[in-house]
């Protein structure tokens, strides 16, 4: 691996991490700019190497946020287990069908909900609802079987579309939303990680560089997250919503 090209990696790596930790996304630049950087490398080769990182910085930034943000960890628990299960069957689906039917549903659902975060300024922003542990747990149940089955189907985003639901439906602020997304985010990769080590996909002479400063990225963006507030996971947010619609409105047209 040459010197040059490792290091615009691990700088891809380092923002992502930042980003992802933010408000969730990373994949949306780690992934397609590593595939370019790498043109020559199997395409599973480079997204299962990818992982690696990815799960290194979301690590990173869980830890991070479990210091100073209270978790529900039954609500947790129960809904990385669904989400497993979920995001697997999505993978299962994803050997029978094309995923390309529901690309131009989800590009609706982004411009919806980034018109309605740039024109609600307290979106995610207002104290958490006080709803009842019974409910959360059937909302976090239903969400997770969704936004599970995407990860599994389509991938890219899913920390985000997790965090658009625990604020609109569960009533979390955004910085209670953005943890629990990285803890649910966990167990989805853990189950990938798994796959691509048992298939041989890893060329760890890109992933072990890539993790550590995707994880470095993970906790400077953590950090900032947690000192700035709920207003900057908004600005972040809106930006991630714009790169999700700019990414689905060219596989959709051009692709």
């Amino acid at each position: 691996m040459e010197y040059d090209i490792l290091f615009l990696l691990c700088l891809v790596a380092f923002v992502a991490g930042f980003v992802d930790s933010i408000v969730g996304g990373g994949g949306l630049i780690q992934t397609p700019l590593s595939l370019s950087i790498l043109p020559l490398i199997p395409a599973a080769t480079v997204m299962g190497s990818l992982k690696i990182p990815a799960f290194t910085g979301t690590s990173m930034a869980v830890l991070m946020y479990i210091k100073k943000i209270k978790v529900a960890w039954k609500l947790f628990i129960i809904m990385a287990i669904t989400a497993f299960a979920a995001a697997y069957f999505g993978s299962y689906m994803l050997t029978i069908v094309s995923n390309d039917f529901i690309k131009p549903v989800l590009l609706v659902i982004l411009i919806v909900m980034g018109i309605f975060t740039f024109f609600k300024k307290d979106f995610g922003q207002a104290k958490a609802q006080d709803i009842p542990e019974k409910q959360m747990i059937i909302y976090g149940v239903i969400i997770s079987i969704i936004v599970g089955a995407y990860d599994g189907f389509i991938g890219p985003g899913t920390g985000t579309f997790f965090v658009l639901a625990f604020v609109t439906v569960l009533g979390m602020d955004f910085l209670t939303a953005n943890t629990h997304a990285k803890l649910v985010n966990l167990a989805t990769n853990f189950g990938s990680i798994c796959l691509f080590l048992l298939k041989g996909k890893v060329l760890w002479s890109i992933a072990l560089p890539m993790a550590f400063f995707n994880g470095l990225g993970g906790y400077v963006g953590s950090k900032f997250a947690i000192k700035k507030g709920n207003a900057i996971i908004r600005k972040f947010l809106m930006f991630v919503i714009l790169l999700s619609i700019c990414r689905f409105a060219y596989e959709i047209f051009y692709v």
